[in-house]
């Protein structure tokens, strides 16, 4: 897929992988809308972007008002004039496990990693349809890949993620739209120092938590960022983000129910 002089929305482009994809997109020629809720860290990718010579529109947006996502593919295409990519990455982390979490936590996270892109899948589609070449990119994880426990909120909104991708993907097939779903593994993001922790958990064992996710983080989110634009362009289906995630995504193959066994030792519960 050729980038230079098309158009990409990329949500949670404030930060992280967002920005990585942003910014590798921007080195392709690839003009952005960039959304996020974060208006400074939005106007950082932006600048950045620009000062690759693309355009960098800025729409601040939760992914959880449905009011403003119906509202955001007109004002992109009033930016722009057209849309080819739409990289769902907006997304946020829940520590616990099932008994842990409360209710509106659980509903949260699935309302931001799941609900949302649906929500702006559904909102594209139509002028994605209008373009000779588009893609769709959804970001999964390596736990929509395999379920540790303490992620149980976390890993079933990535799981959605990749089932609906997957089918989606299939109902195209045949149209000019393809849809890729990624699994990064441990991306040097700020969503292990961000994420909602359960209420009644003490604030020591959180702390030891995310330290240890923390240490599992370790790839730059612009290497990331390359990688996934790189399987854009090769038109890839999946896309196994770092070393860690292709090893966990062989021992769920080779043993897909007792994972676990072998992976509990290598991840941090």
């Amino acid at each position: 897929m050729k980038l230079r002089d098309r158009v990409a929305v990329v949500t949670g482009a404030a930060g992280g992988i967002g920005r990585g994809v942003a910014l590798a997109l921007a080195r392709r020629g690839c003009h952005l809308a960039l959304a996020d809720v974060d208006a400074a860290g939005l106007g950082t990718t932006a600048a950045e972007a620009e000062a690759l010579g693309v355009r960098a529109s800025r729409h601040a947006l939760d992914v959880t008002d449905r009011v403003a996502v119906a509202a955001l593919p007109a004002a992109v295409r009033e930016a722009h004039g057209r849309i080819d990519v739409l990289v769902n990455n907006a997304g946020v982390a829940l520590g616990g496990t099932f008994e842990q979490v409360s209710e509106a936590d659980f509903d949260w996270l699935m309302a931001i990693n799941f609900d949302a892109v649906v929500r702006m899948t559904r909102a594209f589609l139509p002028l994605l349809h209008v373009s000779d070449d588009a893609r769709i990119v959804n970001i999964s994880s390596v736990y929509g890949l395999v379920s540790p426990p303490g992620q149980t909120a976390y890993s079933a909104s990535k799981f959605a993620v990749r089932g609906f991708s997957n089918a989606l993907r299939h109902e195209l097939d045949g149209t000019r739209i393809g849809v890729t779903v990624v699994h990064p593994g441990g991306v040097a993001t700020a969503i292990a120092r961000s994420a909602r922790a359960p209420a009644g958990v003490a604030p020591e064992e959180i702390a030891l938590r995310r330290a240890a996710s923390e240490k599992m983080l370790r790839m730059p989110p612009a290497r990331a960022g390359e990688i996934i634009v790189r399987a854009v362009e090769r038109r890839r289906a999946r896309v196994l983000v770092g070393g860690d995630a292709v090893v966990v995504a062989l021992i769920e193959r080779l043993a897909p129910v007792r994972y676990w066994r072998l992976l509990g030792r290598m991840l941090p519960r």
